[in-house]
This record gives C-alpha cells, structure tokens and sequence, in this order.
C-alpha cells in the first residue's frame, strides 16, 4: 500500500485539503479568540500567572455547577492530579471500563496504581453499573477497614467512570455503591463537556471530575485540562501539587514531590473565547 500521507503544509491556514483527506475535529474558532490572545501578547501575560487563567477556571466551574475549578496543562494531567489527591497510590486499584482512550490508564499507572479493566455496556458503551456493583460485591471483600480484591489481594480505592464520546454513565448505581464502600468516584469526563446526566453535569458527580481542551475536545485551548470539585481542601491541594508544590510564594522552597502542569495564560485566553 503506497498513499501519500498528508504534509504538514496541509494543515496551514488556507492550504489546499489532502486529497481524500477528512479532519476528525477542526475546532471553531469564531469568537474572541484573537481579541483575547493579543491582549495577552499585548501585555506581556503569555505564561502560567495572568487573568485569565483564573477567570477560565471560574467559568468552567460555573458552567458545570462546581464550586471550583483548577487548570491543568492537559486532561491526562488533570486525572493524575486527581489521583494524587485522592489518596490513590502505589499497589492500589482502580476500576475503568474496558472502552477509554489510553490516558486514564496512564495516569493510574503514574500514581504506582494499577488499572483495572471492567466491561461497558454494549448499548451505550459506558462503564456498565451491573457489572460493576457485582465485581465489588462478589470478588472484593471488605477487610480491616478497606475493600481488597479476593484475587490480587490488592486494595480497590477508586472507581474512574469516563464518559466516552460524550454519553454520560449511568452514574447513580455506580455512586451508591461506591459510597457504600468508600470508594472515590473520579469522573474522566474528557470528552464531555456539557453533557448532563438526570439534569446534571457530568464531571460533577462524584468526588471530582477532569476535563480535556484539547483540539479535538467540546471546546478548546490548543492544549490544557480542568479539575472541579466542590471540596476546597482538595482544590487547594491540587493547585499546590500542579505548580510544583511551592510552599512560599517568594521563596524556593517545595515541601514535596510537585509538578509543572499549570496552564498558560495564552491558552486559557482561548478557552474563554471558546
């Protein structure tokens, strides 16, 4: 098989389409979007500190009705963040469904837990509650305080529902069960900005939710993620772990392992105008 690939030069503004060519996504870009970058050119505003960073993290948290929000430099960092925060951990498992993008997994896998993988339901594709609630009540035991898997012997700490394709999960068999065995429920609402579930917003449904602003993503900022929650202890940790857990605001001093995931100003400027 020899068909040309498309070049790069394909892709500038105004370049002839491939031949046979069709874009999964082409984001739209018909609002403020060059307004509100050149004012960030024009003042100088271009890095992680500037107005509209935190004014993207009100909105979207607005948006979805969550008290808080905090911006990541991508969604697959917004879920690794939320893992930290949530306590999850080397030797730890964490239930995902079967049908995800390869991020979620990535992440768990950065935190030193282990993904593991639980059917969909073949109608809507999402994380199936039936079979999740019976993996939990039949092969997990409740021991010393903690749910562990009959077979690993590992403890199961999270369930991560992701909202595939912008179908939200059937949420609430999912939420009782996990309270009823103090699981945290981290919502991969990547994909899924503005979709609602019984009237409400996906992302904001259990403990804390993530979102994606990538190119191919509801709206986006070139690049960049959100965490919301409606706990200010654990927005406020993940604001500290995202910008290198600096402890002193003038001072070089970091108390713990932190991470360079804050987003720019530029691209929460385009974030706005989306």
């Amino acid at each position: 098989m020899n068909r040309k690939l498309p070049t790069l030069s394909s892709f500038e503004p105004g370049a002839p389409a491939a031949e046979g060519f069709i874009p999964l996504s082409i984001p739209k870009l018909a609002g403020n979007e060059w307004r509100y970058v050149r004012e960030c050119l024009d003042t100088n505003w271009v890095s992680s500190v500037g107005a509209f960073v935190e004014r993207f993290e009100r909105e979207v948290a607005a948006r979805v009705g969550a008290r808080y929000g905090v911006a990541t430099a991508s969604g697959t960092a917004a879920i690794h963040i939320a893992l930290l925060v949530s306590g999850v951990g080397p030797g730890d498992e964490v239930l995902l469904p079967t049908l995800t993008f390869i991020a979620p997994a990535n992440a768990i896998r950065y935190v030193g837990a282990v993904p593991l993988l639980l059917d969909v339901d073949p109608v809507t594709w999402q994380l199936d509650p039936e079979k999740t609630i019976d993996f939990l009540e039949k092969e997990c035991r409740w021991q010393e305080g903690r749910l562990v898997n009959r077979t690993t012997g590992r403890r199961v700490r999270a369930i991560m529902p992701v909202h595939i394709l912008g179908h939200p999960v059937d949420l609430d068999p999912i939420l009782e069960v996990a309270r009823k065995y103090e699981l945290t429920v981290i919502e991969d609402a990547t994909e899924s900005l503005g979709a609602r579930y019984k009237e409400r917003h996906v992302g904001n449904l259990g403990d804390i939710g993530c979102f994606s602003f990538n190119g191919n993503k509801i709206i986006t900022s070139g690049g960049g993620g959100m965490i919301v929650t409606n706990d200010e202890t654990t927005a406020r940790r993940a604001r500290y772990l995202t910008t290198q857990a600096k402890d002193d605001p003038i001072e070089y001093v970091h108390g713990e392992l932190g991470y360079n995931y804050r987003l720019t100003n530029l691209q929460a400027a385009l974030g706005v105008a989306q």
